[in-house]
């Protein structure tokens, strides 16, 4: 099994929870913010660590959303909208429920994509994200 790309099947994916494939977008998605961030020349790890939590906190998570709606596709925005909807049990301190629960459908549709080995989507949709 390779972990990196793990390949699974749509039977297989739809197996798991909308938290769970959260859960798997959530370091999907950091990780990809962290790689982006060593790449731009970040180097000071103070630095990088404060850059990295204001890109993944659910508040920036949710205007991330917003930027890549209207991009997604039918199966995309499904699951976006399934992990949107998930029943969360609490809301982290900076953040409100409507940002907390638009964080965690793209931390689901990050981590639905990841586990299909849907790497050049990932890219793109981060790649619209980060764009400004």
């Amino acid at each position: 099994m390779d972990y990196f790309a793990p390949n699974m099947s749509v039977a297989e994916v739809n197996r798991i929870s909308m938290l769970g494939l959260a859960h798997v977008g959530d370091g999907v998605y950091e990780l990809m913010t962290r790689t982006m961030l060593c790449r731009e020349g970040h180097t000071a790890i103070g630095e990088l660590h404060k850059r990295t939590v204001s890109f993944v906190r659910a508040p920036a998570q949710a205007k991330a959303a917003e930027k890549i709606l209207g991009k997604l596709d039918e199966e995309e925005l499904t699951i976006f909208k399934r992990g949107r909807n998930a029943h969360v049990h609490g809301v982290p301190q900076g953040a409100n429920v409507g940002e907390y629960h638009a964080a965690t459908g793209l931390e689901a549709l990050f981590g639905y994509l990841f586990l299909l080995g849907r790497q050049e989507r990932l890219n793109d949709l981060f790649a619209a994200i980060m764009e400004d």
